[in-house]
C-alpha cells in the first residue's frame, strides 16, 4: 500500500511504485497541493491536513495476522496553511504512541518509520493532539516482510521504531529504495549530515565502492547496492556520533559488513567496536572475510535488545594484529516501543462501528479509547480503558438497537435519543453499571423488558415518544428514579396475582374465621352441658361462608 495522501488520482512514479489516493481511507480532513520539483517527488504535491481539537484521525488497513510489515508515513509541511507556524503533533499505531511529529523546516520531509506484527486483521495509523499548528500527512506506506526478517523475541509486547538506517560510503546524497530494495527500505546516505547525526568522523575515513556482486542472501536481506560501498578507517578507527530520537531505550541494531575490498594475502582486516562506558562490546573481534566465509559475503552481527543512550557514540578500531583498518557498509537501529495493549471492549466497539460504514461518525478508526477516544465516547482512565458513556444521539440511525450495546459491561450512560431506532428494547442486564438510558424520540415498540427493573445503579430513563405498549415492569415502577414514559401506549404495573386468586384466598381466610367460631362455641355449649345439637350452628356457618363468597364473585 502507498498512499498519496490529499491526492485524487492513482499513477505510478519514476522508480515503479504505485501509489493511490488516500480518499476511501479516511473520513475528514482537507486536501491542498504542494509545488514539486521533479516527478519522483509527485508524492509530494499533495497533503491532507485535520482539524487542531482534541478528535483523533487514522488511517485503517486491512493486513494479514502473523505477518510483520514496515509502515512508513512522511510529513511535508511545506507551508500550506500559510502561516509558517511549524506543526507538533502526536502519532500512533493503534492505540499505541509511536512518536511526535515535530516540523523544524518547511522543505525537508519528515519520515517516522516502524516494523510491527499484525496482531489483527486490520493495522490503524492515527494523528492527534496538535499542540501547535494543524496535524497533516503526505504519505502513509505499508510494506509485508516475508519469512523471519525483523523477527525478535519480544514482537508480541513491542514494536520497532527507526532511529536510523544509513548507506556508509553511499554515492552521494541519494538514498537507496525500491527497486534496489525489494522490501522498499529507504537507506539514507550517510552524505546526508544533518546536526548532531553522524558527526565527529574520524581522520582517515575514506569512501570505498565496488562494481562486483555481493551476496547478501541472508536473514535481513539488505540490498546490494548498499553492500557495494563502504567507509574504511585508513587510520585505524572510525568514529561516529549519533543522536538517537526517543533515546535512552532498548534498542535493536545491526552492522553490516562485507569486504568489498581485493585483500593481499598477508593483509588483514580485524577490527572491534568500542562504545564508551559499555565494556562489552569490546569483546568481540570481526574479521569480515572469515565471518562471512569470503569476500564479497555479508556479515551482519547485531543486538536484538540492547540499552543505547540519546548521544549515541561509537568506534570500530583496529586490533594490533591487523594491518587494515575497520569497514562499514550499513547499519540500522530501532527502538522497542512498548505495545498498548488497548480498551477492553476494542472488538465490540469497532463491531458497532462498522454497522454503519457510511456515517463519518463511525469512521474515527484506531482503537475507541487510546490514545485519544473517539468522539461519541467516554472512557475509563485505567491503563486498559473501559467504555463508559455512549452518545449516539441525533445521528440518523434506522434498524434495531445494535446487540454490540448489551456488551459493554463497564458502560454507565447510554444516549440513543432522537433517531429512528425500531424493534424491541434489548435485554441490558448484563450492563449492571448503567445509571443512565436515553431511548426517547425513536420508533422502538414491543413491551419494556422486565430487566430494566433489574439494573442496580439505574437512576434515569427516558423512553418518552416511541411506540412502546402493556404494562410497565412492577420492578421498575417501584425504582425511585427519574422516569418519563409519556408519549408510549404503557399501562401502569400489571398485578401479579389474578382477580379468581384472590377471591378464592378471601374465602378461605373468613371461613377459617367462622370455624374456628363454631369450634370455640360447642365448646361452651358442652362446658355447659347444654343438650343442644351443634349442627345447626356448623349449618350456620356453612351458608355464610357460602354466602360471602357468591357474593365477592
Amino acid at each position: 500500500i502507498s498512499l498519496d495522501c490529499g491526492g485524487a488520482d492513482d499513477y505510478t512514479d519514476g522508480i515503479g511504485i504505485q501509489w493511490t489516493s488516500d480518499a476511501k481511507l479516511v473520513f475528514g480532513g482537507q486536501a491542498t497541493n504542494l509545488p514539486v520539483q521533479n516527478q519522483l517527488q509527485k508524492q509530494y504535491s499533495t497533503l491532507r491536513y485535520f482539524p487542531a481539537d482534541t478528535s483523533k484521525y487514522c488511517y485503517t488497513m486491512n493486513v494479514r495476522t502473523r505477518t510483520r510489515y514496515l509502515v512508513r508515513a512522511s510529513f511535508l509541511y511545506g507551508n500550506f496553511d500559510n502561516s509558517n507556524v511549524y506543526p507538533k503533533f502526536d502519532l500512533s499505531l493503534g492505540a499505541t504512541p509511536w512518536s511526535t511529529v515535530i516540523i523544524d523546516d518547511a522543505d525537508t520531509p519528515v519520515v517516522e518509520e516502524a516494523i510491527i506484527l499484525a496482531a489483527a486483521p486490520t493495522l490503524s495509523v492515527c494523528l492527534s493532539n496538535a499542540s501547535t499548528g494543524q496535524p497533516f500527512i503526505s504519505t502513509l506506506e505499508l510494506r509485508q516482510f516475508n519469512g523471519s526478517l525483523y523477527y525478535t523475541d519480544y514482537e508480541a509486547q513491542f514494536f520497532l521504531a527507526l532511529s536510523a538506517r544509513i548507506n556508509f560510503g553511499a554515492d552521494g546524497n541519494k538514498s537507496v529504495r525500491y527497486p534496489d530494495d525489494p522490501f522498499d527500505r529507504i537507506w539514507e546516505s550517510d552524505s546526508l549530515r544533518r546536526a548532531n547525526y553522524l558527526v565527529d568522523v574520524a581522520p582517515g575515513t575514506e569512501r570505498i565502492t565496488t562494481t562486483k556482486p555481493v551476496f547478501v542472501g541472508t536473514e535481513l536481506e539488505p540490498p546490494e547496492k548498499v553492500m557495494q560501498t563502504a567507509v574504511v578507517g585508513q587510520n585505524g578507527s572510525l568514529n561516529y556520533r549519533l543522536d538517537l530520537e526517543g533515546f535512552p531505550g532498548n534498542a535493536w541494531a545491526v552492522s553490516y559488513f562485507a569486504e568489498i575490498e581485493d585483500l593481499a594475502p598477508d593483509e588483514t582486516r580485524k577490527f572491534k567496536l568500542v562504545v564508551p562506558g559499555m565494556p562489552l562490546f569490546s569483546k568481540p573481534t570481526v574479521d569480515v572475510e572469515e565471518n562471512a566465509q569470503g569476500k564479497y559475503r555479508l556479515y551482519q552481527p547485531g543486538y536484538t535488545n540492547v540499552t543505547l543512550p540519546f548521544v549515541f557514540s561509537f568506534e570500530f578500531k583496529k586490533t594490533n594484529d591487523s594491518s587494515k583498518g575497520p569497514i562499514l557498509n550499513a547499519m540500522e537501529i530501532y527502538k522497542h516501543v512498548q505495545i498498548t495493549m488497548g480498551s477492553q471492549d476494542a472488538n465490540t466497539m469497532s463491531s458497532l462501528a462498522s454497522r454503519y460504514p457510511q456515517a463519518g461518525w463511525a469512521q474515527e478508526g484506531g482503537d475507541p479509547c487510546l490514545p485519544v477516544s473517539w468522539t461519541w465516547v467516554q472512557c475509563s482512565s485505567e491503563a486498559a480503558p473501559r467504555v463508559l458513556s455512549i452518545t449516539m444521539s441525533e445521528k440518523n440511525i434506522t434498524g434495531s438497537i445494535p446487540e454490540e450495546l448489551t456488551k459493554l459491561s463497564a458502560l454507565v450512560e447510554l444516549r440513543l435519543d432522537g433517531n429512528s431506532f425500531s424493534g424491541g428494547i434489548p435485554d441490558f442486564s448484563g450492563c449492571r453499571n448503567l445509571q443512565y438510558i436515553h431511548l426517547e424520540n425513536n420508533q422502538l415498540n414491543g413491551a419494556l423488558p422486565s430487566s430494566l427493573g433489574e439494573l442496580p445503579n439505574l437512576k434515569e430513563l427516558y423512553i418518552q415518544n416511541n411506540r412502546l405498549s402493556g404494562h410497565i415492569p412492577r420492578a421498575l415502577s417501584k425504582k425511585s428514579i427519574i422516569f418519563n414514559s409519556s408519549g408510549n401506549n404503557l399501562q401502569g404495573p400489571s398485578d401479579s396475582i389474578s382477580h379468581g386468586t384472590i377471591i378464592i384466598i378471601v374465602c378461605a381466610v373468613v371461613g377459617a374465621i367462622l370455624l374456628l367460631a363454631v369450634a370455640i362455641g360447642c365448646c361452651l355449649c358442652t362446658h355447659k352441658r347444654k343438650k343442644k345439637p351443634s349442627r345447626g350452628m356448623c349449618s350456620l356457618a356453612q351458608w355464610m361462608f357460602l354466602v360471602l363468597c357468591k357474593n365477592m364473585q
